[in-house]
């Protein structure tokens, strides 16, 4: 799915309760401890970092937008 399908989802309700559930179950099955043993790939570091700046300028953006 696209990024900015993704984004469209999740503003809505059903949308949002889907992603807060799929993190929970991410969050539960990464807390296990075989699994925190395992290390992360730094490809998936990468990923994740990116994501996060995503998310972060998305919403210092819309912040900003809101004050002015």
């Amino acid at each position: 799915m696209r990024p900015e399908r993704q984004h469209q989802i999740w503003r809505s309700e059903a949308g949002s309760r889907l992603w807060l559930s799929g993190l929970i179950a991410a969050m539960e099955h990464a807390e296990r401890p075989e699994i925190r043993r395992q290390p992360v790939a730094p490809e998936i570091m990468v990923e994740l970092q990116a994501q996060l700046a995503l998310t972060a300028l998305s919403r210092s953006c819309q912040i900003s937008i809101l004050r002015h």
